[in-house]
């Protein structure tokens, strides 16, 4: 695949969507079925306006939305956090619209910052206010959605902050991806991410099923109580040590007794953590290496920026935590990256198969390089089963090896959504 050449900077032809929702602003949380003074819902305007928005019934399937799209006006749309810039400034390169659904409260970084402007600068066409998250499943949501032709790029928060089974079945709005595999991420599903690393014959931590059984230093993965999405990770090696510092959790209320039954024992591999960011293209059947990173992770950074008596002392009044907070672009050896794609090209072979259709678009292998018996060996904790949330990957090499300059995953999402439509294949990325 050749790299799709950049858009000049000349006044872009206005499309049928472009001043449709100019001077609406629309709290979905606040939207009734019925206007209390006999008026018109706003998304019946809309949808009057707008003439081919196809209502939502519980039997139209996502195929039948993408029939209805007018391909030539074609908005990208996420969910505001997580990737969501670098997804619209990735559409905006390539000449699409951008739609960002916000929560109150949280909007600003969409709507004051990153809004655009008349001059041209700035990435967020249009946002869709909601009092939660989990609203984007709201009809009146979905239907604006639609209205502005939406093809959706999923993120953790998209899953984070939603019910799995109502994305699944209830989100009629294009998702760029395969849909049902990001609930593979989670640790209690069938056939999840550990279950496809062992069928790819991709080497992971060894699991222990008991804590009894613990007989070298692993790492615990329980959910936080506060924030179950994240993780309050503790260290162990041995059964007693687990007892201890489970206890100590347990009464601080870090955790819950019920998590901790959840919780994933796992050998602690040393060595240079690596996320291996990837993107396969269903189009051409190719996968690439987008770039690597790592996590920064608090308060876990600054302890280790600290000296080591003065580490000792800190530690006896506060706990480290590995929550992270960003990520720092990194380069590997050359004499590696035939390990990075075979076990990339492994996991995608394996996802066809099991999980069919498989990966479509970005995702990622997070493990670590170890130097465990003489040899370099590549050992994978976690996958990401959609975009990754590192924007740094565009400042490693290694898609600009294929592409001659290095490019971000919004803009190489925003090059396949583009090929698709020019090639009438966008059934076959989207899902």
């Amino acid at each position: 695949m050749t790299k799709t050449k950049k858009i000049a900077k000349t006044k872009k032809k206005k499309g049928m969507f472009d001043n449709l929702f100019k001077g609406i602003k629309i709290e979905v949380g606040k939207v009734k079925e019925s206007a209390e003074d006999g008026g018109e819902r706003v998304m019946d305007k809309v949808s009057k306006i707008s003439g081919n928005v196809l209502k939502l019934k519980p039997s139209i399937k996502v195929s039948q939305i993408l029939e209805s799209y007018d391909k030539s006006a074609i908005t990208i749309g996420a969910l505001g956090g997580h990737s969501a810039l670098d997804v619209c400034r990735g559409a905006r390169k390539l000449g699409f619209r951008t739609v960002v659904v916000c929560q109150k409260g949280r909007e600003s970084t969409y709507a004051k910052y990153y809004k655009t402007r008349e001059d041209g600068r700035g990435i967020i066409d249009e946002i869709i206010m909601v009092d939660k998250f989990g609203d984007i499943v709201k009809k009146e949501v979905q239907e604006k959605l639609i209205a502005l032709n939406t093809i959706f790029i999923h993120n953790r928060y998209f899953w984070v902050y939603c019910d799995f089974k109502k994305i699944e079945k209830d989100f009629k709005v294009p998702i760029f991806g395969t849909r049902t595999m990001v609930k593979l991420e989670e640790r209690d599903v069938p056939k999840n991410q550990y279950y496809l690393l062992q069928k790819a014959g991709i080497r992971t931590p060894k699991i222990y099923d008991s804590s009894s059984k613990i007989d070298k230093l692993v790492i615990v993965k329980v959910s936080e109580a506060a924030r179950g999405y994240e993780r309050a990770f503790f260290f162990c090696n041995s059964p007693e040590s687990y007892k201890q510092k489970s206890e100590e959790m347990l009464k601080a209320k870090t955790i819950t007794a019920e998590a901790l039954k959840k919780s994933v024992i796992e050998e602690y591999i040393v060595g240079a953590h690596v996320n291996f960011n990837y993107f396969y293209s269903t189009l051409t059947d190719e996968l690439e290496l987008m770039g690597t990173d790592t996590r920064r992770q608090t308060n876990l950074d600054g302890l280790l920026r600290l000296p080591a008596d003065v580490q000792l002392d800190v530690l006896k009044y506060l706990k480290p935590k590995l929550i992270e907070t960003g990520h720092i672009a990194v380069t590997t050896k050359e004499s590696i990256l035939e390990k990075i794609f075979d076990i990339g090209e492994k996991f995608v072979a394996t996802c066809k198969k099991e999980h069919p259709p498989g990966i479509i678009g970005p995702f990622a292998l997070q493990g670590a390089v170890s130097a465990g018996e003489g040899k370099e060996e590549l050992v994978i904790f976690d996958v990401s089963m959609r975009i990754p949330g590192s924007p740094g990957t565009i400042s490693t090499p290694y898609s600009g090896y294929l592409y001659h300059d290095s490019i971000s995953y919004g803009e190489r999402i925003a090059m396949e959504i583009k090929k698709a439509i020019d090639e009438g294949k966008l059934d076959i990325i989207c899902t």
